[in-house]
């Protein structure tokens, strides 16, 4: 397949339903991006293969090699505590943050409950106003290293951690350590940068008409910098990132930017939860088994868009795009496992089997909680609904959760059927569905002790039964 048909490929998959998508793949030392549609539909821009986009939570990949670069100079250590860098490190757990590794904050084990902590801080000193608020506002989900839960909050502590030993503010340490070295040269940290080029905002669909709005917030504050909530960039620089992963640390331009050994460090496996809605988790990367391919991916959400980077080193392969509102995952997932059958020659299996009538659904019943997250679970007809509703901890952060979801508060009821004990599909959708990147919408519970289920895992987040 060459780059002409990879373009038709990609462009086959494209609908109306996302106003703007930039997408780009590298394979064997060729390079293709595809532009479509448009950037802003309030100005008309048009959204271009240069345009840039809010990196979103592929940051996370990137704040990562920022913490092993630190680990090769010897100013961390993946098996020290965090408190031995970060003195300040408190969490509302009494002792809780002592046990927490450097480690546990990279491979997403760490246990913080902060997933929706938003506090509202910019500038040089937000990271640092992000970790004194965690010990009044956050406790734990876990014991590090017990179980495997998203995080945000470890990898904005990573980030603070990053700002201690080095002396330099996180976009400081980023441009100078990532963008710099890698050739990422269009990619900055801030509105006032990217404002400057052709740069894409996020959309959602209007409530009535169902029509794409823009976005009332371009990004998140500057407290979730290293999660993903500032940095912005280009596909072209997306794909340069991953290149530098697939050649072993060294750059596009030749420039040494890891260790060989760092990049292969990355890409184990540093935590499996053993249920296929939460693939292992590497250092940074999460590990999604293809079949018998793996392909280290990143997805990143931001207000009323989604990036995503994929990056398969058994085919020398990359895949970086976004696309300018939310349901842009689904157009991700339907290109990336097209590329990876028709021109990898990847087969994909099946991953569920159908669903099972006969479980028993009585553990699962209950309420979950995590950070300002209340999840309700009960048995109608034969299927678990889910009502999931968030109960914001003061003005300030339900000001900011609302804008970076679109303005809802609480989801309609979903119904779940199970595949087996303790996996559920949503109700209504196709099992091939669930064979790509879109496993993400299974939901798993765990932990399962007299007759209860202790955690409900959804879009590798855990919750906790209240």
């Amino acid at each position: 397949m060459n780059e002409t048909t990879i373009e038709a490929r990609i462009r086959e998959q494209l609908t109306g339903d996302v106003p703007g998508f930039v997408a780009g793949v590298h394979h064997a030392g060729e390079q293709v991006v595809v532009a479509h549609g448009t950037a802003n539909v309030a100005t008309g821009a048009p959204m271009r293969e240069d345009t840039g986009f809010l990196f979103g939570s592929v940051t996370k990949v990137l704040t990562t090699t920022l913490v092993l670069q630190q680990v090769e100079r010897g100013r961390l250590d993946l098996d020290e505590p965090v408190v031995a860098y970060l003195p300040e490190f408190a969490l509302a757990t009494p002792g809780a943050a002592d046990k927490i590794l450097v480690r546990h904050l990279v491979s997403h084990t760490n246990g913080i409950d902060a997933d929706l902590y938003f506090p509202d801080a910019q500038g040089r000193d937000a990271l640092k106003t992000y970790v004194e608020g965690l010990a009044g506002s956050c406790g734990t989900l876990f014991e590090p290293g017990e179980q495997l839960s998203y995080s945000n909050g470890g990898m904005i502590v990573a980030g603070r951690l990053l700002e201690a030993v080095t002396g330099l503010s996180f976009p400081e340490l980023l441009e100078r350590d990532v963008y710099a070295p890698v050739g990422m040269r269009d990619s900055g940290t801030s509105a006032e940068q990217a404002i400057l080029r052709s740069t894409a905002v996020g959309h959602f669909p209007d409530a009535g008409t169902g029509e794409a709005r823009p976005t009332t917030m371009f990004t998140l504050p500057d407290t979730w910098g290293p999660a993903g909530g500032t940095p912005i960039g280009t596909v072209a620089d997306l794909l340069a990132f991953g290149r530098t992963h697939l050649a072993g640390g060294v750059s596009p331009g030749g420039t040494r930017v890891l260790s060989a050994a760092s990049v292969a460090l990355m890409q184990e496996v540093w935590h499996d939860m053993a249920t296929p809605n939460v693939p292992p988790m590497g250092l940074g990367w999460v590990r999604y088994p293809f079949g018998d391919t793996t392909v280290l991916a990143m997805s990143g959400a931001s207000p009323g868009g989604v990036a995503i980077l994929c990056v398969v080193p058994e085919h020398d392969f990359v895949f970086a795009a976004f696309g300018n509102t939310p349901g842009a995952i689904m157009l991700h997932d339907r290109i990336l496992r097209t590329l990876l059958e028709e021109h990898l020659g990847v087969r994909i299996p099946s991953l569920l089997t159908g669903p099972q009538p006969d479980v028993d659904l009585t553990p699962y019943v209950g309420t979950y909680r995590s950070n300002q997250l209340r999840i309700d679970v009960s048995i109608l007809d034969g299927q678990l609904e889910e009502r999931v509703t968030y109960e914001p901890a003061d003005a300030s952060q339900e000001r900011i959760f609302t804008r970076f979801a679109g303005g809802a508060t609480a989801a309609p009821p979903q119904r779940y059927v199970p595949v087996r004990p303790g996996l559920f599909a949503p109700a209504g959708y196709p099992a091939e569905t669930f064979d790509g990147y879109l496993r993400l919408l299974l939901v798993s519970y765990h932990d399962v002790r007299d007759g209860h289920a202790r955690f409900r895992n959804g879009g590798g987040r855990l919750t906790r039964r209240a």
